[in-house]
């Protein structure tokens, strides 16, 4: 039987401010439990309010190793005044700019998980240049340009340990989600072309790999 949440992890996902459906929350914490086994953080790129990092910690929490976010919470492209998936009440009133990170904070404080989850909060590469720690697990969630897609790929999955999961979201073949799924769909295509990564499950959107060799 697939690793699932406890009920109370579960609506604390649901009530969180974000934009992942139910079903792709279930398979990243399936995937989560799984790669947590190994002993190694997990690390999501791409955090916004904090409603994939709930099921990240609680799956973290049961494997005994801590989650890991990056984000520099001034939101990604499509989340900015005047497009789509802007959201006015994660704006600062004082600087007029987005800020998720106060309600990333509470999110997590409200499910009960903060000391379970280390948030690193910059631009991605910047992270990644420094990083050195093999990860169990590592989850591609942030901005949806070619240029920003294919930074996160490449400054985290050179991190995944071996047997390790790389999680890639968003992934929109159809070319009439150009900006919402294409960029990540065409990191998922080089991921899987690269020979590194063999696919495990797609689930809607979602696409979890396992690393089986080098590179990427």
């Amino acid at each position: 039987m697939p690793a699932a949440p406890k009920p109370e992890t579960l609506a604390a996902f649901e009530a969180a401010k974000g934009f992942m459906p139910v079903g792709e929350g279930l398979a990243l914490y399936e995937a989560a439990v799984e790669a947590g086994a190994l002993g190694l953080p997990l690390l999501e790129v791409g955090t916004y309010c904090g409603r994939s990092t709930i099921l990240l910690a609680d799956a973290a929490r049961e494997s005994g190793v801590t989650a890991i976010t990056v984000d520099h919470h001034r939101g990604s492209e499509e989340q900015q005044p005047g497009w789509e998936y802007h959201d006015p009440a994660t704006v600062d009133p004082e600087l007029g700019r987005m800020d998720t990170l106060p309600t990333f904070r509470r999110t997590l404080h409200q499910a009960g998980l903060e000391e379970h989850v280390v948030a690193m909060v910059g631009r991605s590469p910047q992270i990644a240049a420094f990083w050195r720690t093999p990860l169990g697990l590592v989850f591609i969630d942030g901005g949806h340009t070619d240029e920003h897609a294919s930074a996160d790929y490449e400054g985290w999955a050179p991190h995944v340990a071996e047997g390790g999961l790389l999680l890639i979201h968003d992934v929109f073949p159809d070319p009439a989600d150009e900006f919402t799924g294409q960029a990540p769909y065409r990191v998922y295509l080089r991921a899987l072309k690269s020979g590194a990564f063999t696919e495990v499950s797609a689930t809607d959107s979602l696409r979890v790999l396992r690393r089986t060799g080098p590179g990427i």
